[in-house]
């Protein structure tokens, strides 16, 4: 997201890859692409196309604006005066994505009315998130909670690419890191999320199934696949699916049900495909 000024945090990627989200998401006869709205007590996973926003609130900018970075107060935070990690200034440094190869060509999600361009040290100006298309690359929860050096302290990051944009797009000397931007629902900033696409919502991590050609696989998430032959996944497990295990557990009828209905018409690539042109970019491997 943006780099908080006076610490050492910054709101970008959260350390490692999980699949994260709830049990049990999804199911029905559209299961692999689930849709509707959401908000963060719902759950997210790897692979999920959401459309964020956040309401524009009021700030001023502070000094130290840069070719690279505007600094704002931050509007939704508050010091964390028991941090004895960080000591945060209550100003957050939004990248103007100058440092890249499309220099002008903001990747920040957040955005200020007026751009900008138009703003210097002192200048009141509005601050949010417009209705903007990601797709979720990690999911990493935190207990207890993260200490950044702001209050709320953040129980649950959620990193996000905007739409056309892949992780290993990002240059090494962005001030984002390869998964994007760690966004903390919770944390008092009012993000609202609309889940557009749900890859393979049927399914859990850790579930293992049969697909139609009679090969066993385990389903880690949408785009990672462990075929139990050793064989090469080619173009992902033939629809449709058989549960055989519910994550590592013996299956119920009821969760057989959902995954042979979920993934009765369509194919694994049809799924990649609608997920592609809604995002811009190419499944996270």
């Amino acid at each position: 997201m943006a780099q908080a000024a006076g610490s050492a945090v910054e709101e970008t990627g959260a350390g490692g890859r999980g699949t994260g989200g709830p049990p049990g998401a999804g199911g029905g006869p559209y299961a692999w692409f689930y849709s509707g709205r959401m908000t963060y007590e719902g759950g997210f996973r790897v692979g999920d196309v959401l459309s964020v926003t956040c309401p524009f609130a009021e700030t001023v900018v502070e000094s130290g604006v840069t070719w690279d970075y505007l600094p704002v107060r931050w509007p939704w935070w508050s010091i964390d005066t028991d941090s004895d990690l960080f000591h945060w200034n209550g100003v957050v440094a939004l990248g103007l994505g100058n440092e890249g190869p499309s220099p002008g060509n903001p990747s920040e999600l957040f955005r200020t009315d007026p751009p900008p361009h138009r703003l210097t040290t002192g200048d009141p100006c509005r601050i949010g998130i417009p209705p903007t298309p990601v797709h979720v690359t990690s999911v990493d929860r935190h207990d207890p909670p993260l200490e950044t050096g702001w209050l709320p302290r953040p129980v649950l990051t959620v990193t996000v690419l905007p739409r056309g944009m892949s992780y290993r797009e990002y240059p090494d000397g962005s001030h984002l890191d390869g998964f994007g931007h760690g966004l903390h629902p919770g944390d008092g900033t009012p993000y609202a999320f609309e889940l557009l696409m749900r890859p393979y919502a049927c399914l859990r991590a850790g579930d293992e199934v049969a697909d139609a050609d009679g090969r066993a696989w385990l389903f880690r998430g949408p785009w990672d696949w462990d075929a139990f032959d050793g064989g090469n996944s080619g173009p992902g497990p033939a629809w449709p699916l058989t549960l055989l295990t519910r994550s590592g557990l013996p299956r119920s009828a009821a969760d057989a049900e959902t995954v042979a209905t979920g993934s009765a018409t369509g194919s694994h690539q049809d799924t990649v495909r609608r997920w592609m042109s809604l995002t811009g970019a190419s499944p996270t491997p």
